[in-house]
């Protein structure tokens, strides 16, 4: 790539980052549970992600895109944000009528990411979606890096290739990770937030009981009904008609 700002330091293969820079970070919860989740059984570390998305620069602001669980209490997890100094925008579930769940932020970052274009030097984007291409192509054509933290199994290649900066949160001996089974609402050692979201996209389950909830037919009660008796039906009278006899010609 031809991008003047993405100089490497001597001896790097990094885009040299400066202090002076100002930086937006934003962060698709979503994206980041399932595939911890899936390559690693993890969570993922709040506290270690916004310190190796910033580093040594100065942090402007930092988003963290939240889908509302219908079910979980999540006011310990955004407190920990705040704390991290993450804003959090939430968003609720929607339930459609054949049980389907959706929801989701594509639209909401992209469009955060071009309002804040204006009072930032670099756009860290958390997230390995590749519908976020558009918008690194936007921020780049004006001057501003576009950085992207992610796992790298589960990125776009072509956000791959967009990027000025790209940050394995795989690697680094599982810097950005907590483990699951040592995974608690807070994490007691460092004050680095869980989150699980609402899991989208499946349908509600059905109330219809199983056949071990049924009892057997062994088991079932036996209703016996008394026999109706019914009146005997009556034979037709006899007819009174008689041949009339000896009658005059």
């Amino acid at each position: 790539m031809n991008d003047p700002l993405a100089k490497k330091s001597p001896g790097s293969s990094l885009p040299l980052r400066h202090p002076d820079q100002r930086v937006g970070v934003f962060i698709d919860t979503q994206n980041l549970y399932h595939s911890a989740r899936s390559l690693f059984n993890s969570n993922v570390n709040y506290k270690n992600l916004v310190e190796g998305a910033v580093g040594n620069r100065k942090l402007m602001r930092a988003f963290a895109y939240v889908i509302k669980s219908d079910t979980t209490d999540e006011s310990k997890f955004f407190e920990a944000l705040t704390d991290l100094g993450i804003e959090t925008r939430v968003k609720d579930l929607q339930i459609f009528y054949s049980g389907e769940k959706k929801a989701d932020w594509d639209v909401g970052i992209a469009m955060d990411i071009v309002r804040l274009s204006e009072k930032i030097d670099t756009v860290v984007l958390v997230s390995g979606d590749g519908d976020f291409l558009e918008v690194l192509r936007y921020v780049k054509s004006r001057g501003i890096r576009a950085e992207v933290m992610a796992f790298k199994k589960t990125t776009s290649a072509k956000l791959l290739e967009e990027t000025d900066d790209f940050i394995d949160l795989g690697g680094e001996g599982g810097k950005f990770l907590i483990p699951q089974g040592k995974s608690a609402r807070m994490n007691s050692n460092n004050g680095a937030p869980v989150h699980r979201p609402t899991t989208t996209n499946r349908p509600a389950p059905t109330n219809r009981p199983t056949s071990a909830s049924r009892p057997a037919a062994a088991n079932r009660p036996t209703i016996i009904r008394p026999a109706v008796q019914r009146p005997a039906s009556k034979a037709p009278p006899r007819s009174r008609w008689m041949p009339r006899k000896n009658m005059p010609e």
